[in-house]
This record gives structure tokens, C-alpha cells and sequence, in this order.
């Protein structure tokens, strides 16, 4: 482990989405995005150009606007991007988290678990795998909103660093947002990182934000919000080590695959 890849900054952009208004959510972002200075990775929210809606109308190929828009930022601004956005490949729509690196590079990862309680299921296919991206020396699962309740997906069988989930998480279940992104930190001894929205949306849902990160121990690293926010974090390489050497619990973990 070298002293550059020894630490990951992160920059949380918790924030109002236009609903259906792609155009004008990436001028947003972007103006929230030039503001950000001393970062290696900037997480955006769930489906954060258009909101949580169907119209898949708005699903994107992997050259579309928005994409190339992630890659010309994290050129620009020599950081990392990260959020999840519709996309359409093979006449089918993806929601789908995108790593951005600034070389253009493109990690990729479709959700799993579509929100069938909002008929998410009706319009996007499912993902079939789990994945770990790999960024300056670290390892990050992705995964995205819904995907936080189930715990077996989410199980650190790849020796992750830190588990980052994007959402659109109304208010109404706030509580179960806090308390899993808490549990999947201590059970896979990660650091955990959700960023959520904020704002009301078509369809009248409230998001309350709480975007927050986790350590490997599960104590909260931020002072959670409601507002639209921009909040920075600091992961160190050797409290997961540190945390791993003293409670080797992973040594643990019970022998079966689900992917």
C-alpha cells in the first residue's frame, strides 16, 4: 500500500433532482461539481439526471449525453464520478451505477433488486452479477437503493473496502435507510457510504437526504442533513486493517455463493 492510495477522499453531493429534466439536472450537478476541489470521488444520487421515474424514453446508450457528460467532468476536474442513471442496451433499460474515472474510463454495475412495491420491475431489467470496482488501490462494491435490504449481495466475500450505495429514499422509511446502511458496515466490516436525495418528487414522495458514511465499526461519520449539501469524507486504509487485525470476524462468515 503506497501513501497515495492509502486514504480516498469523498465528496457526498446530496441534492433536489428535476423530475424527467435531464438538461437541466446535469447543469446542476455540474455547477455543484466545479465547486468541489481536493476529491478523488464524487457520488451522485439514483437515477440523478432524471429522478426516479419510468419514462424510459429518457434511458440513455453508454455514448449517450449523460455519459459523456461523467467522462468530460472527471477529465476536467481530474476526479473519479459515481451515480446511476437509465440506460438501454439491447432494447433494454438498465438502472445502472457508473464509476467514471478520468481517464474515461467506465466501471458499470445494474442493479439487482428493482423496487417492485413501485413497479420498478414493470420497466428495467434486473442485473445478474455482483461487481467491485477498483479505484486508486481500492475496492468498492457498488450498490443501489433497494439493494441495501438484502444483505447477501451486499456480503463481503471480495475482501471490499467500502460499500456505496446511490438512492432515492423517501422519508417515510428514513429510519430503515440509517439503521441498514449502519448494519451492512458492521456485518462486512467496511466502510459503508449511502448518498441520497433530497426534495419532492412527481409523484409526491419527500426525500429527506441522511446521505451519510459508516465505518468499519458502524459509527456514523457525518452529521446527517435534510438540506441540499455538499459533504466531504476522509476513508483511511489502515483503520480497515487495523479493525479487521482486532475483531477478525470475516474469518467467520458462513460458506455459500448467492451470485
Amino acid at each position: 500500500m503506497t501513501k497515495a492510495d492509502s486514504k480516498l477522499h469523498c465528496t457526498l453531493v446530496q441534492s433536489t433532482i428535476l423530475w424527467q429534466q435531464p438538461e437541466s439536472n446535469l447543469l446542476k450537478f455540474e455547477q455543484q461539481i466545479e465547486a468541489i476541489t481536493n476529491t478523488d470521488l464524487i457520488i451522485l444520487p439514483e437515477l440523478f439526471n432524471t429522478g426516479f421515474c419510468f419514462d424510459t424514453h429518457l434511458a440513455e446508450t453508454m455514448n449517450g449525453t449523460t455519459v459523456q457528460w461523467m467522462q468530460k467532468l472527471a477529465q476536467k476536474n481530474n476526479n473519479t464520478l459515481m451515480g446511476s442513471i437509465m440506460i438501454l442496451e439491447n432494447e433494454t433499460v438498465y438502472n445502472r451505477m457508473l464509476l467514471v474515472a478520468p481517464s474515461g474510463e467506465i466501471q458499470y454495475y445494474d442493479k439487482l433488486h428493482l423496487f417492485a412495491y413501485g413497479n420498478e420491475d414493470k420497466y428495467f431489467k434486473k442485473g445478474n452479477k455482483t461487481v467491485v470496482f477498483e479505484l486508486n488501490g481500492w475496492r468498492i462494491k457498488p450498490i443501489i437503493c433497494y439493494d441495501l435490504r438484502f444483505p447477501v449481495a451486499a456480503r463481503n466475500t471480495e475482501n471490499y473496502d467500502v460499500l456505496i450505495c446511490v438512492a432515492n429514499w423517501p422519508h417515510t422509511r428514513i429510519e430503515a435507510w440509517d439503521t441498514l446502511l449502519k448494519a451492512r458496515a458492521i456485518e462486512n466490516q467496511s466502510y459503508t457510504i449511502g448518498v441520497n436525495r433530497v426534495g419532492t418528487d412527481a409523484n409526491n414522495l419527500t426525500y429527506i437526504g441522511h446521505s451519510n458514511g459508516y465505518d468499519p465499526l458502524g459509527k456514523p461519520l457525518l452529521k446527517t442533513t435534510s438540506n441540499e449539501t455538499t459533504q466531504h469524507l476522509i476513508l483511511e486504509k489502515e483503520t480497515i486493517l487495523s479493525i479487521r487485525k482486532k475483531f477478525p470476524f470475516l474469518d467467520d462468515r458462513d460458506d455459500f455463493k448467492l451470485l
